[in-house]
């Protein structure tokens, strides 16, 4: 549950409520983090005494105010040895606000936490759910916007659910796939296995991350049933009629309540079946993304199923080819409201696919055309502007190509990294990701990126920065709570209500929360995109309402804007997880 150390002032007449609050990594801290927590009050913090463990901290800086909050600082403490730390903020004898901090090498993997987003995973499974075990979504689907094909039956059966509606996207759930393979491949072996390829209980053989892999893979397959033929979408926002659990979906796309649903082509114009179209000016982006997940998976299968391999080899080959021949972005389709994702980048992709090819040469072509994701350092940017927001084809080029590439490539990864970690300098938390929609994903793309450039490098440059925006995630924000759905049995404050039929009390039961646990939420978004955003709202009070500023989160089931999980987002914590979890 959230708390908000809040204390009345009861000494002077008429004074408002006072916030004294210390924030922490809910999870823990590893011995060899940069430690630190964040204060947030209304006493000046050069006129309070902080103790970690009774001891003076390394040091206290003072910092902007967040909010309405007039007074902020961090606390450093990272010389804090293993074990538990009661951490205090006191003005003479009066205690403002404390917390318990945690220091351990098993933070993370206490809680196994690499294997969470799998469950989340599993439950958005399309066509055959291993969790509700039920079917749903069998009559997928029909083709629009395909000319003389328009209506024909097609079998795109299987896929992800995208977030908690029940689209399906290639753009997302081809990164899925390539996030679950790339963190598997970065250390196989730590891996479990208690689930079978069909997502129930009980070990295969195969890491449960690999089965999930292939899930979307297979789906892909179907999204790609010939040479030249590539769809992006399945189902349109009309989707969002219809608010329960997937086998129950009845919306009617014009064959029937609850029948087939469209399936839209890669398109390189502009294209939507009513109102709102989008602004596609290619196909790259979409069918590089094609190329590089099935490249990977025949990297990763292999030795697991060399038949399966050998079609997705075939598959990356030409999917790769064919986006050389159509460089451009292509978005996915609205259709009765303006949102989709706004996809304005392709080199990119055509970048990672390349790399993951081994074609380094061609690779690093197009890498040079977007040194930097143009995210990292901006203030805004549009829903899914620059997609997918961490460029692995750098990391791969760097860690692959000869010494002067190399050095090239691993320039252009802390140019990103800087931008974001000098514009994090503007607030209390060192957080520079900008917050637009699924900020969480931005948030996780940059903790990846640092990662593997200090790995790649050994330049401990942002080591600051990498914990400021991990511990973010964790705990270490304006409103303390982690924004990965943990275990309810955890004792850590983290989504109880977000936006799912899941955890809706009157669909799902206490069941649904469960269903959830290792979901990334999207985090926090400008409060101007928040109150412009179509039928946003809160169906109880904000107890967070001390702690919004010029980003806003809450923990409730109508804000669709800050609290609904993804996929993909969910998917990208993987590698992430899977470093923390191993032991240092």
């Amino acid at each position: 549950m959230k708390q908000l150390y809040v204390f009345l002032c009861a000494l002077a007449p008429l004074c408002a409520s006072a916030v004294e609050v210390l924030r922490v990594n809910e999870v823990g801290y590893l011995p060899d983090d940069v430690k630190v927590a964040v204060y947030l009050g209304e006493t000046d913090p050069a006129t309070v005494d902080f103790r970690i463990g009774g001891s003076v901290p390394d040091s206290v800086v003072a910092a902007p105010a967040w909010g309405s909050i007039p007074y902020a600082a961090r606390v450093y403490f990272s010389s804090a040895q293993s074990g538990e730390h009661s951490l205090t903020a006191s003005k003479g004898s009066t205690l403002l606000a404390s917390k318990t901090v945690r220091v351990a090498d098993d933070a993370y993997s206490r809680f196994d936490l690499k294997e969470l987003p799998l469950n989340y995973l599993r439950q958005q499974r399309c066509g055959y759910n291993p969790v509700h075990d039920r079917n749903c979504h069998l009559s997928d689907g029909r083709r629009v916007l395909s000319g003389t094909a328009d209506g024909d039956s097609v079998d795109v059966t299987g896929g992800w659910h995208d977030a908690s509606d029940y689209l399906q996207y290639l753009p997302t759930s081809a990164n899925t796939v390539y996030q679950l393979l790339f963190a598997y491949s970065m250390q196989p072996e730590i891996w479990g296995d208690a689930f079978d390829a069909s997502g129930r209980p009980g070990a295969n053989g195969v890491p449960d991350i690999v089965d999930e892999a292939r899930w979307g893979l297979e789906w892909m397959c179907r999204m790609n049933p010939s040479d030249g033929v590539y769809y992006n979408q399945i189902a349109d926002d009309r989707d969002h009629r219809f608010a329960g659990l997937p086998f129950n979906d009845n919306v009617d796309y014009g064959w029937g309540a609850g029948a087939d649903r469209p399936v839209y082509p890669v398109c390189g114009e502009p294209y939507g079946l009513q109102k709102y179209t989008n602004r596609s000016t290619g196909e790259a982006s979409s069918v590089a993304k094609f190329a590089s997940a099935f490249a990977l998976g025949a990297k990763v299968f292999g030795d697991i199923d060399s038949e399966f391999a050998a079609m997705l080899s075939q598959k990356a080959t030409g999917a790769f080819d064919y986006a050389l021949r159509h460089p451009g972005a292509s978005q996915t389709a609205p259709c009765v409201s303006p949102y989709f994702y706004e996809e304005d980048n392709w080199v990119d992709d055509v970048e990672l696919a390349a790399a993951t090819l081994g074609r380094l040469r061609e690779a690093a072509a197009m890498g040079r055309l977007e040194p930097v994701t143009p995210w990292m350092g901006a203030d805004s940017a549009r829903h899914y502007q620059w997609y997918p927001f961490v460029n692995l084809g750098h990391y791969i080029i760097a860690a692959e190509a000869d010494s002067a590439v190399s050095a090239e490539f691993a320039s252009m990864m802390r140019q990103g990294l800087k931008l974001t970690a000098d514009r994090g300098r503007g607030n209390a938390f060192g957080n520079g990701i900008p917050f637009i929609w699924c900020s969480n994903n931005l948030a996780t793309a940059f903790v990846t990126q640092a990662m593997l450039y200090r790995e790649l490098t050994g330049d401990t440059s942002f080591a600051e920065a990498e914990a400021n925006v991990r511990h973010w995630l964790f705990g270490l924000n304006p409103w303390g709570q982690t924004m990965i759905m943990l275990p309810q049995d955890s004792g850590i404050s983290s989504p109880v209500d977000a936006h799912s039929a899941m955890t809706d009390a009157e669909v799902a039961g206490v069941a649904g929360r469960r269903w959830l646990e290792g979901a990334l939420v999207d985090g926090p978004v400008y409060d101007a995109i928040y109150n412009s955003l179509w039928g946003v709202h809160l169906r109880r009070n904000d107890d967070y309402a001390p702690f919004q500023g010029r980003a806003v989160y809450h923990d409730d089931y109508s804000d669709y804007s800050t609290n609904e999980p993804t996929m993909d987002g969910t998917a990208s914590t993987t590698f992430m997880l899977g470093r923390l979890c191993r032991r240092k």
